[in-house]
């Protein structure tokens, strides 16, 4: 059948049916063909060959790996982290013994904002949403019995003090009597995204930025295999931002820390292979597989086109993904399990290459032991039982996966543009112009669903009056708090402080020399130096940053 025939027989089907016809469009507003062929592709200039290429080949649409998961599956990993450090070490020793390839540290809130866990204002929060970590010997008992290299990797949070968190991590490889070329960090240390998405700063995003590169450049020179920095899109996206903002504002903030390193003489090639990206995955099921196909052509096209990268490991991507927690509900959380395989069967569909799922009970706190174990079996199940892992991109080719991928690289190019004429990523987002768009696409998002023209199941339709599943929240141990703190203070107690005011002294010095943090924050995590204690003294060199202000 001819197109104009099918179009004449598709207006008679919805005649038929006493339906009119509607507009369909993605999550970024893209408008959705009634069907897709070859002509949607000749209509976005899409070359095949230039644009699309093979698995493991240049520009990687199809994914950084010639046999993709048929070699090695993804990384499988769980975020995990809450209470005192004995509670943290109990859990990672479960989560290894069930299959777990990899481990995420998460940290509480003090703990990214540099505050001490006896301060008033960590009062209520230590170990809520993550480990509480004041010095070296909390990460002591995080990692007892755990050596460094019992997994393929181990990933955390630390973005405001990701240098803090890379000295942390190489004295403890020390303790355990480690070479570091035998484990594996993975720092997240995007702190451009905390003014957009999270609020967790400590600095202004200059001398946070420059901060975050100190860590790059470290492991430029002495540990090549570590992966200092994470650039992440994914908390924007769970702020608000579409997919195509999320690309966008993602490889943008790229930019900026790649212009950084290359300003201090490394060649892009030097620190790129070790660059990861972090992505979210919510429900649009093929604008989501696209968006990664997307952003592995872009940034592959960025590499080589604007920073002359010639080493073929510096175009590949290696995207990592957490499922997404907003679209998670409290109500009928069992649903939760049926959304968290959705997004995570996108994200390897999509070509990742580590993915973390969210446990069905995050909606109302911090997951219990069996939730999670429920959210690794299905990446286990998925890879096992489905046969997706069998061929590498299976939907390459596809007429409406090809053109979405197209329409997110175009929409997102003019969105970098955008930025770019205000200056570069660090300016728009202390112009406020990445928050703008972000929470006018959350807004949009809200009204929908209070309109009922966005269906969450459980939530706005289907609903049930009685609940019939009851969630048995997991608690942190109320007496959490206190050990952490008595330990702080044995810990004072017992150093040498001598010693630590000594270290921090020469952490004040060399910063304001401008000489790389890494080597003075690796002297004073060495002698049990706070977390707190070592931002105390960048904060008197950089000062404090608030929302809406400068320094404070």
């Amino acid at each position: 059948m001819k197109t104009e025939d099918w179009k004449k027989s598709l207006a008679s089907d919805y005649e038929t049916r006493g339906r009119r016809k509607a507009t369909f469009y993605s999550e970024s507003k893209i408008e959705l063909a009634d069907v897709y062929d070859q002509d949607d592709l000749r209509q976005t200039d899409f070359d095949p060959q230039r644009d699309l290429g093979l698995p493991g080949q240049f520009p990687y649409t199809r994914g950084i790996y010639p046999g993709m998961y048929r070699a090695d599956f993804w990384m499988m990993g769980q975020y995990s982290g809450f209470g005192n450090p004995e509670a943290t070490n109990e859990r990672f020793k479960y989560l290894l013994s069930k299959g777990q390839t990899a481990l995420a540290l998460a940290l509480d809130l003090p703990t990214q904002l540099g505050i001490e866990s006896d301060h008033d204002l960590a009062d209520g929060e230590v170990g809520k949403a993550g480990v509480a970590i004041n010095s070296l010997r909390d990460m002591e008992a995080i990692f007892d019995g755990i050596p460094l290299n019992k997994a393929r990797q181990i990933f955390t949070t630390a973005n405001a003090i990701g240098p803090i968190m890379l000295a942390l991590f190489l004295a403890l490889g020390e303790k355990q009597g480690l070479g570091s070329s035998e484990y594996t960090i993975v720092l997240q240390n995007d702190v451009l995204k905390e003014f957009v998405a999270r609020g967790a700063y400590i600095f202004p995003p200059s001398p946070s930025l420059k901060f975050s590169i100190d860590a790059v450049e470290y492991c430029t020179r002495h540990h090549l295999h570590f992966k200092p920095i994470v650039i992440c899109g994914s908390h924007m996206r769970q702020g608000g931002a579409t997919a195509i903002q999320e690309v966008a504002f993602t490889l943008a903030n790229a930019q900026a820390y790649i212009d950084e390193a290359v300003s201090r003489g490394h060649h892009v090639d030097e620190f790129a292979p070790s660059m990861e990206c972090q992505l979210s995955v919510p429900m649009n099921l093929f604008e989501e597989i696209a968006k990664y196909r997307a952003f592995r052509r872009m940034w592959a096209r960025m590499m080589k086109e604007r920073y002359n990268a010639r080493n073929q490991e510096s175009m590949k991507c290696f995207i990592r993904v957490y499922t997404t927690g907003y679209t998670m509900t409290a109500q009928q959380p069992l649903n939760n399990i049926v959304r968290v395989t959705i997004e995570a069967l996108a994200a390897i569909l999509g070509g990742a290459q580590s993915l973390s799922c969210n446990a069905m009970d995050e909606a109302v706190c911090i997951p219990s032991q069996e939730a999670a174990h429920v959210a690794l079996m299905t990446q286990h199940i998925l890879a096992n039982e489905t046969g997706i892992a069998d061929v590498s991109d299976p939907l390459g080719g596809s007429y409406y996966i090809e053109s979405l991928t197209n329409e997110i690289e175009k929409g997102a190019l003019e969105l970098m543009e955008e930025i770019a004429h205000k200056g570069g990523a660090e300016k728009a987002i202390k112009e406020g112009f990445y928050q703008l768009l972000s929470r006018q696409s959350a807004s949009e998002t809200q009204q929908q669903i209070e309109k009922g023209a966005r269906i969450i199941v459980g939530l706005n339709r289907f609903q049930e009056e009685d609940e019939k599943v009851k969630i048995e929240c997991f608690k942190v141990d109320e007496g959490a708090q206190e050990r952490v703190i008595q330990r702080l203070y044995h810990l004072k107690a017992e150093r040498d402080n001598e010693e630590v005011k000594k270290a921090l002294n020469k952490l004040d010095r060399e910063v304001r020399l401008g000489k790389n943090s890494v080597p003075a924050l690796l002297e004073c995590v060495k002698a049990y130096a706070t977390i707190a204690e070592m931002c105390q003294v960048l904060g008197h060199i950089w000062g404090h940053y608030q929302e809406g202000s400068t320094w404070i």
